[in-house]
């Protein structure tokens, strides 16, 4: 399994407000950084529209119904969507709304939104073929964070990406960097879940893996994602693990006949 060196790490961790940071720490040896140069800059101008900061308690702008029910139909998200049978989206890739969903497997918010307000929307909009949602990897927290997003990734490729992620999160420490997320406690959940573990080793450490976290962490700092968890419904931003009547309004509104 790849060490915790290997982990890698993007930006310092702010676990009271879970949100990115301008510093840059040392180069990470498993995350391959091309754009650092820039981040730094980037980050410090980014706002998400909604106006707000933190990624835990923000509400949605209050003119989100009108920019979803001007939408349009087709999605208007941050960088390219997934393919029609991507192992990390949930939905029909003909759904009419489609909410891209930055999240962070130490976020307590992004925990909060999984357990309480995903399953709600998946037997609502989901399962009829309303919504489509893609998951966009946005790990900061620090190692733990880039190793969960790893071994989900891993999962993904036996097509039991939401599997692990319903582990991670049933099980999430209440602290970042507790040592909770170890190589050995994920190689632990691949085997609950039904894995090929030595499988999941492999597609764990390698570049195929490791490319598809970093695209995603590429894609949320230049959607101007600065905290987590952050929704995009047909490019509507929702920001924090917001009670679930607001997806369902900013859902609602983009899913009305034009």
């Amino acid at each position: 399994m790849a060490s915790a060196a290997n982990a890698g790490r993007l930006f310092d961790s702010r676990p009271t407000e879970y949100t990115l940071t301008a510093n840059q720490p040392s180069r990470p040896q498993r995350v391959i950084l091309p754009v650092l140069v820039a981040v730094g800059a980037l980050v410090l101008a980014i706002v998400m529209a909604t106006g707000g900061k933190d990624g835990g308690d923000q509400k949605v702008s209050s003119d989100a119904k009108t920019t979803a029910a001007n939408s349009g139909s087709a999605a208007t998200s941050p960088g390219d969507t997934t393919s029609a049978n991507d192992p990390t989206s949930l939905g029909s890739a003909n759904a009419p709304v489609v909410m891209v969903a930055y999240s962070e497997f130490q976020c307590p918010y992004c925990g909060r939104f999984a357990k309480e307000s995903l399953p709600t929307l998946i037997e609502r909009y989901v399962d009829p073929g309303v919504l489509r949602i893609e998951w966009r990897d946005l790990p900061y927290l620090g190692d733990e964070s880039f190793r969960a997003s790893f071994g989900a990734r891993a999962a993904a490729e036996q097509d039991a990406f939401w599997a692990f992620h319903d582990v991670l999160f049933a099980e999430q420490s209440p602290k970042p960097n507790s040592g909770h997320i170890t190589d050995e406690y994920l190689v632990g959940v691949a085997t609950e879940i039904g894995l090929d573990v030595e499988q999941f080793e492999v597609d764990y450490r390698s570049d195929a893996v490791n490319d598809a976290v970093r695209n995603d962490r590429d894609s949320g700092v230049r959607a101007g994602v600065n905290g987590t968890p952050a929704f995009f419904v047909n490019g509507t931003p929702i920001v924090g693990a917001q009670p679930v009547e607001v997806f369902v309004e900013v859902i609602e509104a983009a899913a009305a006949p034009q």
